[in-house]
């Protein structure tokens, strides 16, 4: 259920392998969103929107009908962009929480915070470990 070109931190967050930019896109697992429930809102500020934030700091809120949950960097990054189509359809990330329900881009600062993320399989086991 977890794709194997992703990696996956213990706060449930997932990150596209970077490409020669180092860019990468970052969302939450299908997990996250499934524990979560109907997602109805996203807040994220516009102004990170060029900041750098360090690994594990929140750059959001994700709220569903009965909860909220902080959004943790998995990596440390300079954010490039938010998925703008979430802020009016944040129940994208119900339904396609792996490709249209990406969260934010970045550009990774440190590479070898990425290489200590799970795999895929780490992630399942780690998962299952947790319930």
């Amino acid at each position: 259920m977890n794709p194997n070109n992703l990696k996956y931190s213990k706060n449930h967050e997932w990150i596209s392998i970077p490409n020669d930019k180092n860019q990468a896109c970052i969302g939450i697992t299908h997990f996250a969103q499934n524990e979560l429930g109907d997602i109805v809102y996203l807040d994220i500020e516009d102004s990170i929107i060029g900041n750098k934030i360090k690994i594990e700091n929140s750059f959001g809120t994700i709220e569903a009908v009965k909860t909220v949950s902080d959004l943790f960097m998995p990596v440390s990054g300079s954010v490039l962009e938010i998925n703008k189509k979430l802020l009016s359809k944040p129940e994208l990330i119900n339904k396609s929480s792996y490709k249209e329900g990406w969260i934010i881009r970045i550009e990774i600062i440190d590479i070898e915070e990425y290489d200590k993320l799970m795999s895929s399989k780490e992630y399942q086991k780690y998962i299952q470990e947790s319930n």
